[in-house]
């Protein structure tokens, strides 16, 4: 492993640490390990072993792919297989997915990425979408833009102020949790859609 590479994984794991709010002494004493390894590591003065990488990884709470961009940024192969849902290996889960969707008829229900983007719902979603434009739909429904975009589903619903607060609230959460670019796009994009039919939303969650 190039030594350029030391670095990287402790810069990445000092930036989760502080996205969870904990000072070095608390991960280390979660972890099992001292402050001045974990000083270390983050320093770039010493290399974690795909253990501790994987180790301090659950104890930072980080999803399952960060965690394999740790273990590469360590100089370590993937610990977790990501496949498509639509790969053949998948079948029997889409078929589960499937099921459970259709169970929630004749209420829409839809499964849904990391970023929101609907990969799958059952036939009352259907016919929901059939009520919201297609330039919200033709290039993949996401279901922040389709609950927030003012030619979407927002212009039908009657309490948007609560409704709004609580989508951009679920969504910071989840930019400030795991920091990805994709989703801070999508929240800003999301956030600065005007209102409805005029109404005047509560501002909803500030970023900090």
């Amino acid at each position: 492993m190039e030594t350029d590479d030391l670095p990287r994984v402790g810069l990445l794991l000092r930036d989760w640490r502080q996205r969870r709010k904990l000072s070095q002494l608390d991960l280390a004493l979660k972890a099992d390990t001292s402050t001045r390894h974990l000083s270390c590591v983050e320093t770039g003065r010493a290399r974690p072993s795909r253990e501790m990488v994987l180790r301090l990884a659950e104890h930072l709470d980080v999803p399952l792919r960060d965690r394999n961009g740790l273990l590469m940024a360590a100089g370590y192969a993937p610990a977790y297989r990501e496949t498509p849902l639509g790969s053949g290996r998948m079948t029997m889960v889409r078929s589960a997915l499937r099921t459970m969707l259709a169970g929630h008829d004749p209420y829409p229900a839809a499964a849904i990425d990391r970023i929101w983007n609907v990969v799958d719902g059952n036939r009352a979603m259907s016919v929901l979408l059939d009520l919201v434009p297609p330039h919200l739909t033709d290039s993949g429904a996401n279901v922040m833009r389709l609950i927030l975009h003012p030619d979407g589903l927002a212009a039908q619903c009657l309490n948007f102020p609560e409704v709004r607060a609580h989508a951009l609230g679920r969504l910071l959460h989840q930019v400030n949790a795991t920091g990805h670019r994709d989703l801070r796009e999508l929240y800003e994009e999301v956030s600065a859609y005007p209102p409805p039919h005029d109404l005047s939303p509560d501002p909803g969650p500030v970023d900090p």
